[in-house]
């Protein structure tokens, strides 16, 4: 009987047996389900795109910020001792001035 079947498959007149239909109709339903997740991931793939894309959108708004935290986040005597060093700049700057006004 084996004999006889090795040379109906060669032949290729062999009917299916329900074992082999059955394997074939679950490897299409696994390929079906493979080629849905695959379309999915590349929904996911180009939604997660969109929304780096609207977040890199406020990276100058980010950095803004920031910047106004850090500066709301000095101490004040800190700002004052800038402040004065700037003031002491701008002094010498019109000191100067002045002594060139005068000498004209």
């Amino acid at each position: 009987m084996a004999s006889h079947q090795r040379s109906a498959s060669v032949a290729g007149t062999r009917e299916k047996t329900y074992f082999e239909q059955q394997r074939e109709a679950l490897i299409g339903e696994i390929a079906m389900s493979f080629e849905h997740v695959l379309a999915n991931i590349n929904k996911l793939n180009r939604s997660l795109e969109a929304v780096i894309a609207v977040g890199n959108e406020f990276s100058s708004v980010e950095a803004l910020w920031s910047q106004f935290e850090n500066v709301m986040a000095q101490d004040p005597e800190e700002g004052n001792t800038k402040q004065e060093e700037q003031g002491d700049g701008h002094d010498e700057g019109d000191q100067t001035k002045n002594e060139e006004d005068e000498k004209s």
